[in-house]
């Protein structure tokens, strides 16, 4: 593949949530493993794993957690986790003890080491022309989670990946105006929404014209909205599960 194509399947990056009837082929599934084993990983500790679920029940579990009917439904679906328990049980093999991996330093590399995997993971699923959606969705509830996954301590899944043939063919989302997210020595304190004027202007033109979910929206309106507003939810468990699993403890 050339860079130029590379490049393109990056600037057209779309979020697809409808994929048909069919698994991943062995060469396909072995070659997206080897591009994660090959990603970046701080100080080379490794410190991620990937859970391919092909288990229907389970696959409905993660499915009920997110509250997303197309995860686990088609395509494949991968659990990508923060994983410092391997690293724990061969420190315990050599006679030593946990060191800092219980340290909210540590949990921080792992979670570099395991989202820089799922960026490469999409980025070579949609250059094999498969589609693919990122699925923070599936720590909705991430005790019940853990439980499902059958995960040890020292471990915590943060991202899902469901990938497969596209079933559908959605419209380009238009991201921030480049001025307004990418800047020069200094950041830039005194932003105001009326900067977001011609973007929102966009969006609702975005959302209106797109062929699913049709609404009249914008961008600075869903800043606003309940998705930040304050409520209660089980995400809120996230620090004592963490620590439940001996993580972030200090």
């Amino acid at each position: 593949m050339t860079e130029t194509t590379t490049i393109n399947h990056q600037l057209n990056h779309r979020t697809i949530r409808s994929f048909k009837q069919k698994k991943l082929t062995q060469e396909q599934l072995k070659l997206l493993e080897e591009v994660v084993n090959q990603t970046p990983t701080s100080m080379f500790m490794q410190q991620r794993s990937v859970l391919h679920l092909t288990d229907p029940v389970k696959c409905s579990k993660v499915q009920k957690i997110s509250g997303q009917p197309y995860v686990g439904a088609s395509g494949d679906l991968f659990i990508f986790i923060v994983d410092l328990y391997r690293n724990q049980q061969i420190r315990q093999e050599a006679g030593l003890d946990d060191g800092r991996l219980h340290s909210t330093d540590i949990f921080l590399q792992g979670v570099e080491d395991t989202v820089l995997a799922v960026q490469n993971f999409v980025t070579a699923a949609e250059s094999m022309k498969l589609g693919t959606v990122i699925l923070g969705s599936i720590n909705n509830d991430p005790a019940k989670l853990i439980q499902v996954l059958q995960l040890p301590r020292l471990t915590f899944p943060i991202l899902g990946v469901q990938v497969g043939v596209a079933n559908q063919q959605p419209q380009l989302k238009p991201r921030l105006p480049l001025n307004l997210n990418f800047f020069e020595n200094e950041y830039p304190t005194r932003q105001k929404n009326s900067d977001l004027l011609d973007y929102d202007k966009i969006v609702e033109t975005y959302y209106d014209l797109r062929q699913a979910n049709r609404r009249i929206d914008s961008f600075t309106n869903q800043v606003c909205s309940a998705k930040l507003g304050n409520k209660i939810t089980q995400r809120d468990q996230l620090q004592r599960v963490l620590h439940a699993q001996g993580l972030c403890l200090k």
